[in-house]
């Protein structure tokens, strides 16, 4: 039965599209001696452990249904690669396929966060078995000469809506997964995955590649990302592949990006699975999840009475109760629908306070887990411009800045559409009746109500927690220490307004109003915050505007930080939530063809120091972590956070970037 609560459930689409939020809306051989001569710097001690000694496991293959062409690992391993190509899987999670052999690959970076992240030592990124694991060609947990073992790679099987239509089966056409590591000391397991491994039976009809430039960007920007406290997949290394070249809009060198997360799963996951009619498996990914992804059944979210809306959740519900009154009961899967909604209205509030664009939110790039999650035309503002889209073929801008919150909401309808059965089933959700049958014409007055409400009420808990996130980081990014409710009114929401009419850059705003005094701000707005080579010359009408807000600005920060406040210390703080590098288009650009064209290694070392340490004011000459110095290229930081070029503002690339 075709379930569509979407009318019912874009009332938060209206609301987001309405005036008051317009305003939002060589060759690598030695990586840890080289580490203060290129600007790789160690996390706070080499203290992780072996690649080897890194503690692994296959949860997600041995706890759901393979591809029925490949049953077994050993079945995908016999079978010659080649044969192993794109086609329609049915009534599985997964397909067993492994990763195609790489000749010569040249181990370009590493993250030194990630790498401490995981639980690896520094210096493991020396090492044959490091290289050769991240391009694909050792495989762990697998005995090529007994074709047995505890774990295999594999690539998922889902679908999506791209750009609003139903676009079938989807899946990893170009993503492997390897295994899941657990760093020993924090315990927080990871999918290890590579991306541009070949072919797998998702790729369609392409090839299976990663280009080099698509790879740096994503290398960057996934541990920008982090950096800025934004949840996002990783990047823990990139591979070029030199004797592998790609087509795109040129011929272009391949390479492999090895990535991670907590969980690679997406809405599409969920999407393939409805559109199929497959409700058992719906059921048995949806626990698999409560379950093995997220901390349990007792993690998730309990109701939220009418009274407390402001209020966390209360958790540590038991799997087996219901909540909430007849007709509305919350069961434990409608617990982790709404759990799936918080976290996307987190991701996404941090998104809109920090001008992050996606490029392509397909419910295929949707993560269930909260997570940024793969990166094409994505973009950072510049100028601020609410209708700005990073990708060049989104002509309605339906991934346009403005559009993001919204666009996330029509997202977890459609997800909200595969879990419908299970949460309008309600306290009946584990009959014998149900489960068999589901919902069907002599009962769908009865469960169909209830699902419709309780997908909207999660909208409504999606617009709440997503406001209330933006407002308290855009608050904090101009220095306050609290939210007042006239805030959005009287501060946020004009600023926006005047940041679009003068054209001024959104995130240079607020790390200049971090490294300035009152003092300092107040007779020189124009000096302070026009680029040399402003898109609008700034008139003395733009002057006085522009000082009108930065009085209402000081008034709001005497009123909360006191009339002699420490000025020091406040700007100190800002700096610490307002970065100084920012990944920007014309920049990543430079950095591709640098590494690229006239063969450069260790800048692509200094920008993901960069990226990994995006508050500091300068970065040459400084001791990081594990007590190396960074020497870094003073000229190179200085060009790369200063104004942005003006012919280089506002960049568009295509979804192959």
């Amino acid at each position: 039965m075709q379930f569509k609560p979407a009318a019912r459930c874009l009332a938060l689409s209206q609301h987001l599209r309405n005036p008051i939020y317009r305003s939002f809306s060589t060759s690598f051989t030695s990586f840890s001696s080289n580490m203060a001569a290129t600007g790789n710097t160690s996390s706070p001690s080499d203290d992780g452990v072996t690649l080897s000694a890194l503690p692994k496991s296959w949860h997600f293959t041995s706890s759901l249904p393979p591809d029925k062409l490949f049953p077994t690992a050993a079945d995908s391993h016999k079978t010659p690669r080649e044969e192993i190509g794109p086609r329609q899987v049915r009534n599985a999670i997964f397909t067993w396929v492994r990763p195609e052999l790489q000749k010569d690959p040249e181990l370009l970076a590493v993250s030194p966060r990630a790498m401490h992240d995981i639980g690896l030592a520094l210096s493991e990124a020396d090492t044959e078995d490091f290289k050769q694991t991240v391009v694909g060609n050792k495989l762990h947990g697998w005995d090529e000469q007994t074709l047995s073992g505890p774990g295999y790679p594999w690539a998922q099987c889902y679908g999506g809506y791209q750009f609003g239509d139903w676009a079938g089966q989807l899946g990893d056409g170009r993503a492997i997964s390897l295994f899941e590591s657990t760093n020993p000391k924090t315990n927080i397991r990871y999918e290890i995955q590579l991306k541009g491994a070949g072919l797998t039976p998702y790729s369609r009809f392409a090839d299976g590649k990663a280009v080099l430039r698509s790879s740096i960007r994503e290398f960057i920007v996934s541990e920008y990302l982090n950096a800025i406290n934004i949840p996002s997949t990783r990047a823990l290394a990139i591979s070029l592949l030199p004797h592998q070249k790609v087509r795109r809009e040129r011929i272009e060198p391949a390479a492999i990006v090895v990535r991670f997360a907590e969980s690679w799963l997406r809405f599409g996951n969920f999407d393939i699975l409805r559109a199929r009619g497959d409700k058992l498996l719906t059921r048995q990914l949806a626990t698999y999840i409560a379950e093995s992804v997220f901390p349990g059944w007792e993690s998730l979210p309990g109701i939220i009475p009418p009274d407390s809306s402001s209020s966390p959740p209360e958790r540590n519900i038991p799997p087996q109760e219901i909540q909430g009154p007849p007709g509305q009961e919350q069961n434990r899967f409608c617990r982790l629908y709404r759990e799936i909604v918080r976290r996307n209205a987190l991701t996404t509030a941090k998104w809109q306070a920090y001008g992050f664009m996606n490029g392509v939110l397909n419910t295929d790039n949707t993560s269930i887990f909260g997570l940024s999650l793969d990166f094409g035309p994505f973009a950072f503002m510049d100028n601020f411009d609410p209708k700005y889209t990073p990708n060049h073929d989104d002509h309605f801008l339906r991934y346009s800045y403005q559009n993001q919150p919204t666009i996330i909401w029509w997202n977890l309808v459609r997800l909200g559409e595969a879990f419908a059965e299970l949460i309008g089933a309600g306290p009946e959700v584990d009959s014998p009746e149900f489960i068999s049958t589901g919902i069907t014409e002599s009962n769908q007055e009865k469960y169909v109500p209830r699902a419709e409400y309780l997908i909207t009420s999660a909208g409504e808990e999606y617009k709440s927690l997503f406001l209330s996130e933006y407002k308290s980081l855009m608050t904090t990014r101009l220095g306050l220490l609290s939210v007042q409710p006239t805030d959005f009114d009287k501060l946020l929401s004009p600023l926006l307004d005047l940041l679009e009419s003068l054209s001024l850059d959104f995130n240079n705003f607020f790390r200049r109003l971090s490294t300035n005094t009152l003092s300092t701000i107040l007779p020189s707005p124009k000096e302070i915050f026009f680029p040399q080579d402003p898109d609008v010359p700034p008139t003395p009408e733009h002057i006085q505007q522009l000082t009108t807000w930065l009085q209402t600005w000081k008034t709001r920060l005497i009123l909360d930080r006191g009339e002699n406040h420490d000025e020091t210390l406040r700007m100190e703080e800002m700096k610490s939530v307002n970065p100084s590098f920012i990944p920007r288009g014309w920049i990543l650009d430079e950095l591709i063809r640098r590494v690229e064209k006239d063969g450069e290694r260790d800048v692509l070392k200094r920008a993901i120091h960069l990226a990994t340490h995006p508050f500091e004011e300068s970065w040459a000459g400084k001791e990081f972590e594990g007590g190396i110095q960074y020497k870094g290229d003073e000229a190179e930081e200085k060009r790369w956070t200063g104004d942005v070029p003006r012919s280089e503002r506002a960049l568009q690339c295509s979804c192959s970037s």
